[in-house]
Order: C-alpha cells, then sequence, then structure tokens
C-alpha cells in the first residue's frame, strides 16, 4: 500500500518555540481516553472480535488433548513476576526513569542526544508535510537546517481526515498573542488549527466550522421544496464541504480566509473565532486563494469554473472582477516585486500573468503537459518561477523579461506531483509532494543551469510586517503603490 503527500508547507525560522511543550495528561484524562477507545471498539463489533478470540483459544486448548488451563498450570504464571530475577524473564525487563539510572546502559548521553534533536535552533526551519497511508491520515513537522544539510522528522500529529491543504499562521487565539500554529483543511468541512508548539496533542488547538450533520426533516410537499437543501448541512456557519485551500493573512494576523468545494469562500475572524464573511461569486469548487503582500483587503481566488476572482474584501459585492482562462484553475499566487502581477495555473498545463489593471495576460506559457499543481515564486529572486505537474516533472522557468525561459526541466521519480513550497528563508530550496514516497527537499541552486540564470541575480529580502492585532500594519514607504481598484 502506498504512501503519498497530498500538501506541504515551511515555517520560517525563529518562528517556533526553541524547546516545545509537551503534554501531559492526568490520570483522569488518560482514563477518559482508555474509556473513549473501549466504547468505539465496542461500537465497532469489539465485543464479538474478543469473543471470537476467545473461541480461538478454546479450539487451540482442545486441540492439544487436554483442558488449556491444566497445562498452563504447571508454570504458575499468577506468581510468575515474585520470584528471583532472570534476565530471560519478562521480570528482569526493568524500566528506569533516564540511562544514567540503567546499569545495563553503558552510553549515558543519549539523552542529551535526544534533547538536541528535541531542540529548534533559530537556524532551522519547520517543514509540515501531510501524509497519507492507507485509511490512516498524519501531519509529519520535519526540522530542516540548510547550513548542516539535515533533514529529520521531529514529530508528528495524527489526523482524522483526509488533508487537502496547509497554512501556517502566527496568530493564536488561545492566548491573544503570537505563535506557531498550522491550520488544516480535510475532506471534512472544518479548519483545525494545530498549535506546533506543543507536543503530544490529541486534538487541535481549536476548530472552524462544525462536522457534517444531518437533520431530520418531515417529508412534506412544502419542506421538500422549500428546505431540502439544508439536509446534511452544519448548524449555523462553516463550509459544507471540504476545504480545498487555505489562506492566512500576515497584515491583518486575525483574519483567515478558506476556500470549499461548496463553492463559497469564507473569511474567519481568528479572534472571535467566527465566519467574518462569506464570497459566492464562483458556480463551481473553489480550488485556490492567495491574499495580496502589501495590500490587506485584497483576495484571489480560483475555481473549477476556470475563473479567477479578484476582491476587495470591504466591499466584495461590489469591487470584485474576474478573468475565465482555458481550464480548471489549480493555483493563484501574487508577484511581490511586481504587485499589480499575479499568475495562475490551470489543469490543462497552462500558467497566465495578469496585468490586474487589464483584461488579457500580459503572457500564456504551456507549461505542462498534464495538470500545474504546484506553482511558485521564488522568495528573494526575482523572476524565477518553479512550476510542478501531474506530469512527474518540476520546470524552472526566468521570466524576468515577461518572456518565460526555461531553464530546468527534472523528473522528480516520485510519481505524480502534488505540491511544491518555496523556502521563505532560503530563495532556492524547494519542497515537494508526491503520489510516491514522502516529502524532497531539493536545493536548486545545485543544478548548473539555475545557477548560470540565477547566481548573479540580486536577491531582495522583502519582509512583510506580520501583525497579530486587528487593525491593518502601518504603510511603509517603500511599498507603496495606488489601490487596486476592482471595479
Amino acid at each position: 500500500m502506498g504512501t503519498h503527500v497530498p500538501c506541504v508547507a515551511w515555517i520560517p525560522r525563529a518562528r517556533a518555540k526553541r524547546s516545545p511543550d509537551k503534554v501531559e495528561l492526568s490520570t483522569e484524562e488518560l482514563q477518559e481516553l482508555i474509556d473513549g477507545a473501549s466504547a468505539r471498539n465496542e461500537s465497532l463489533g469489539g465485543t464479538e472480535r474478543d469473543a471470537e478470540d476467545d473461541e480461538s483459544m478454546d479450539d487451540v486448548a482442545g486441540a492439544s488433548g487436554g483442558n488449556g488451563d491444566d497445562e498452563l498450570a504447571e508454570y504458575d504464571l499468577d506468581n510468575y513476576d515474585d520470584g528471583p530475577v532472570h534476565m530471560d524473564s519478562l521480570a528482569g525487563l526493568a524500566v528506569y526513569s533516564n540511562n544514567t539510572d540503567d546499569p545495563y546502559i553503558t552510553l549515558k548521553d543519549t539523552d542529551m542526544d535526544d534533547r538536541e534533536d528535541f531542540e529548534i535552533k533559530d537556524t532551522d526551519n519547520l517543514l509540515l508535510a501531510s501524509r497519507v497511508h492507507g485509511d490512516e491520515c498524519s501531519l509529519e513537522v520535519y526540522v530542516y537546517n540548510e547550513d548542516d544539510d539535515c533533514l529529520y522528522v521531529h514529530r508528528d500529529i495524527s489526523l482524522s481526515s483526509y488533508p487537502l491543504c496547509l497554512e501556517s499562521l502566527t496568530f493564536d487565539p488561545t492566548s491573544g498573542s503570537t505563535g506557531c500554529l498550522v491550520a488544516v483543511g480535510t475532506l471534512d468541512p472544518v479548519v483545525d488549527i494545530w498549535d506546533l508548539d506543543m507536543v503530544g496533542s490529541l486534538e487541535p488547538a481549536f476548530s472552524l466550522g462544525k462536522k457534517r450533520r444531518k437533520k431530520k426533516v418531515k417529508k412534506s410537499m412544502k419542506q421538500k421544496q422549500g428546505n431540502a437543501s439544508n439536509e446534511g448541512k452544519p448548524d449555523g456557519e462553516g463550509h459544507t464541504d471540504a476545504v480545498l485551500d487555505l489562506a492566512w493573512n500576515p497584515l491583518v494576523g486575525t483574519v483567515l480566509a478558506s476556500a470549499s468545494a461548496d463553492h463559497s469562500v469564507l473569511l474567519w475572524d481568528l479572534k472571535q473565532g467566527r465566519q467574518a464573511g462569506k464570497l459566492t461569486h464562483h458556480t463551481d469548487k473553489v480550488q485556490t486563494l492567495s491574499w495580496h503582500p502589501f495590500e490587506a483587503q485584497t483576495l484571489l481566488s480560483g475555481s473549477y469554473d476556470r475563473r479567477v476572482m479578484l476582491y476587495d474584501c470591504r466591499s466584495p459585492t461590489e469591487n470584485h472582477r474576474f478573468w475565465t482562462f482555458s481550464g480548471e484553475i489549480e493555483h493563484v499566487i501574487w508577484n511581490r516585486f511586481s504587485p499589480f502581477y499575479c499568475l495562475a495555473s490551470t489543469e490543462d498545463g497552462f500558467v497566465y500573468c495578469m496585468d490586474v489593471r487589464a483584461d488579457k495576460p500580459v503572457f500564456t506559457l504551456r507549461a505542462h503537459d498534464e495538470s500545474v499543481t504546484g506553482m511558485e515564486l521564488s522568495s528573494q529572486v526575482r523572476g524565477c518561477l518553479v512550476t510542478a505537474s501531474n506530469d512527474r516533472h518540476i520546470k524552472v522557468w526566468d521570466i524576468l523579461e515577461q518572456r518565460p525561459q526555461l531553464v530546468l526541466s527534472r523528473d522528480m521519480k516520485m510519481g505524480m506531483l502534488y505540491c511544491g513550497v518555496c523556502n521563505p528563508d532560503s530563495p532556492f530550496v524547494m519542497a515537494f509532494g508526491g503520489q510516491k514516497g514522502g516529502v524532497r527537499v531539493l536545493d536548486l541552486m545545485t543544478n548548473p543551469s539555475v545557477r548560470n540564470a540565477f547566481g548573479s541575480r540580486e536577491r531582495l529580502l522583502m519582509k512583510t510586517p506580520v501583525d497579530s492585532g486587528s487593525e491593518p500594519p502601518p504603510r511603509r514607504p517603500q511599498h507603496e503603490m495606488s489601490r487596486i481598484r476592482v471595479d
């Protein structure tokens, strides 16, 4: 049974706690978990399975030609642990609080090594990768250090539903301050937000929306005509279908946008934990979202209806416009070095560059033979575009002069590629997830063609101010630009 990675996300350096906190369960909490697991086991027929196991043991005893209890009596198992300690018995397996106290361990400093691996340095990035193996879904938290060329799994988190998207954020509504968190969208119509500064959590720190819950509807003709659409919807706010993408607004840190298969985009107020707005301009599943890097109110969305929508979220009903393209929209991103420009990729292999002030694309690129499932601009280098596709290849493009030039094409040997994300601190380090195996990190500068094209190009570190309050941050002079009109 294969393992695949549907989505990945980077955490910038120095955002996570150096020594994450650990969840410690009380005896009562542990007993509640055990009782809950037992109840679920019984509801799934655990009692019947136990009975079958007992019957199997009876069959074994009968096959031996005697009574099972009589044959085991000679071993006196009830008093087995009360006898002398022998290393060939279970009684000899003592558990010590640390390696120093254990007389059978000669390497006493392994605890120190474990603590060093557990700590997160200021030079470390966290890399998040959703992993699906059969019916099991998890979120793996990797530590990546570029200087040491080191990548290892720090811990993993069990997920209850198939993961579709990840988004890192810093606003922690449980404390009202900054933190290191990740929002996870799944096949359920709920956004789960996990605290990455906490190790051992069995549940998310908080959730937005409600899970599906069917209502009982009387079968009167009036209700069939008027209320049939309510059946299967959750009570109150939130999505009614899978969450396909998430976008946190770093300029107003209390705002998170979510895109759904229910054709809508929701705006969430993280401080209140409630829905603050709803955009319903698409006519099919909304696949992708992107906030403008310097205009806090400006949002892009892309949908299966082949349209890219641009909103002014202060008045989205009056202030919006759209472009229609050749296929379903897979990704939309802003060009932070040219703030009027954005890019959209489609399921038929095209990438379009748009000037939001114009009606027609600046350029159209036939990037791949199949769906362009990943699309990223370098975090620090102008014109470096990386695309990933279901055709199993990644490609690096130079789009600085608005005439795309292919720099590199590589088969990643991962089957179909599902995602590709650029490290926010390292402009040529990319992480990819795909159909086969786990996550893969690639430094593009190890390729001579990439070095020749971009090695001497100026690196521009453009920090976006991160806000944890409700008011937009002041505009910085170097980012001054006319407000985007979306009439």
